[in-house]
């Protein structure tokens, strides 16, 4: 009961769901995703024109993964079968969709609802290739793309951003009032992972979707930003692979989150250790899922109000490390030195900035107004 949420009007046995991707291309590994727990799935992109796979088009590198695969290579009469399938397995799964025109993109969508999707994900601003911010940063292309698909089908409809959209919280709005039911964010970010310094060139050929771990800070601020924004629901995405990565979305907005590149890195056992680690935190809070939707919100203000603290760092233990020094290499105000071994902080010279406790991998230094 912990776990269960109600999502864009679907009651779902957990908030985790599998983002379109790759490892969602079959029925077959859609179905292993779900038989790890996922409660649904969402397709890989599906599209009405399908292009040949370059080769390659995935590389990691970093704790991230660039792709410049855009959408499936498998045609929409075969998704419509292989939506059938998983339904008929007893599969909760969701339509990545993405077109070039608002009827491209209500056609595939009464295609697949057709076909009997729970509900649709529409992809308006992939970062990469030829629609870089077309539709997602238009509002009125945007808003009429939305409206078309929302008065087509009979399920709900999520739309999914990438952080290149100009000015989200505005057009965030615009995809509630068109009647969009969840937001979705972030899509990968435009990126390219290296260069191959013997060959001279791009590790590969052109501009890529960086997704994983790297990303999750820019996806935590757009979920934030669009969840203070709008009442519908928010999806989060992006390097979310332990159950402390969904709370963190959570908190800052998400109702539900989705998990990609944590498959890659993880296997798709990565699902069932998110649920079950998820379920004892709660079970120790004694939350619910709804309990800890937002709860963050709260503590964001604008730069403008933010309190003024008589913060300063102080030593709470000596360093087990033998003084590794971190905190005072990267004291921007020359406030931390190391002497004989221990930690010994100006307290004059210190600025409170908090550089030294993120950096400090033992405890040994705390922010604190007693000094």
């Amino acid at each position: 009961m912990r776990l269960k949420t109600e999502f864009m009007g679907l009651s779902l046995k957990n908030p985790i769901l599998v983002a379109a991707g790759p490892w969602s291309r079959t029925p077959d590994r859609i179905q292993r995703s779900l038989d790890a727990g996922a409660a649904a799935v969402i397709t890989e992109t599906i599209a009405m024109e399908v292009r040949q796979n370059v080769r390659p088009w995935l590389y990691y590198k970093n704790g991230g993964y660039e792709n410049t695969r855009m959408y499936s290579d498998h045609a929409l009469e075969e998704w419509m079968q292989f939506i059938k399938k998983i339904k008929s397995d007893g599969g909760t799964v969701i339509a990545s969709v993405m077109a070039h025109s608002p009827s491209e993109m209500a056609y595939i969508s009464k295609s697949v609802c057709k076909a009997g999707a729970d509900a649709i994900e529409l992809g308006v601003s992939i970062p990469h290739g030829e629609s870089v911010a077309v539709m997602g940063s238009n509002p009125e292309y945007l808003y009429n793309s939305i409206k078309r698909v929302v008065q087509t089908v009979d399920i709900p409809v999520m739309v999914k951003f990438s952080p290149h959209v100009t000015n989200i919280t505005a057009l965030a709005k615009v995809v509630e009032d068109a009647g969009a039911a969840s937001i979705s964010a972030i899509d990968t970010v435009r990126s390219i992972l290296g260069v191959d310094l013997e060959r001279q060139r791009p590790l590969l050929q052109t501009y890529g979707g960086l997704s994983g771990p790297p990303i999750k800070p820019i996806g935590l601020a757009t979920v934030a930003s669009i969840a203070q924004s709008v009442d519908i629901d928010v999806c989060g995405i992006g390097g979310i692979e332990t159950y402390s990565d969904v709370l963190e979305y959570m908190m800052l907005g998400a109702s539900a989150v989705q998990i990609g590149s944590g498959l890659l890195n993880k296997g798709v056992h990565v699902i069932d250790e998110v649920i079950q680690d998820l379920d004892q935190w709660l079970s120790r809070k004694n939350y619910k899922v709804s309990d800890v939707v937002g709860a963050a919100l709260g503590g964001l203000k604008p730069i403008d109000d933010m309190e003024v603290l008589p913060y300063r760092a102080v030593v709470t233990g000596n360093c087990p490390l033998e003084a590794c020094n971190m905190c005072a290499e990267g004291c921007v105000a020359s406030a931390i030195t190391i002497e004989a071994g221990a930690i010994k902080i100006d307290a004059k010279k210190c600025i409170g900035c908090g550089l030294c406790v993120s950096k400090c991998k033992n405890g040994c230094i705390e922010l604190s107004w007693r000094f």
